[in-house]
């Protein structure tokens, strides 16, 4: 059972995020997608996955394309392909990405769980996935 945390105080909506059970995390991975998907599928967002290609919109890497390498569920963040920084070492680190900071441009692999995100989320839109 997950209990809500009403408050609006912030720290309590961060310990909330923070202490969130995986399953509930996944909600946390719904990313916006491009206008040309919107209208090929009729949704809005749809959860990210490690082979999507997205384009960063902001931050430092604002405009920068690439696929998705991988998904960090516990942390609720996405590492991108050429999206790295240097240690001191001069070793390059891909850098992770908040999911609402990121747009999907092209869906990787749809199997039949993601069509049956979609299928359900059309039918919970008022357009009715138009």
């Amino acid at each position: 059972m997950v209990v809500r945390d009403l408050s609006k105080q912030p720290r309590k909506q961060r310990l909330a995020i923070y202490r969130a059970p995986l399953h509930a995390k996944h909600k946390f991975l719904n990313t916006p997608l491009s206008e040309e998907l919107v209208k090929e599928y009729g949704v809005k967002r749809l959860p990210v996955r490690k082979e999507d290609v997205v384009r960063v919109m902001r931050g430092d890497w604002a405009g920068h394309e690439g696929k998705v390498i991988r998904v960090d569920l516990k942390r609720a963040r996405v590492y991108v392909e050429g999206v790295t920084v240097k240690k001191a070492d001069g070793t390059p680190v891909p850098y992770p990405i908040h999911p609402s900071k990121v747009l999907i441009v092209k869906l990787g692999r749809t199997d039949r769980v993601r069509e049956k995100i979609i299928e359900r989320r059309k039918k919970e839109s008022p357009e009715g996935g138009k």
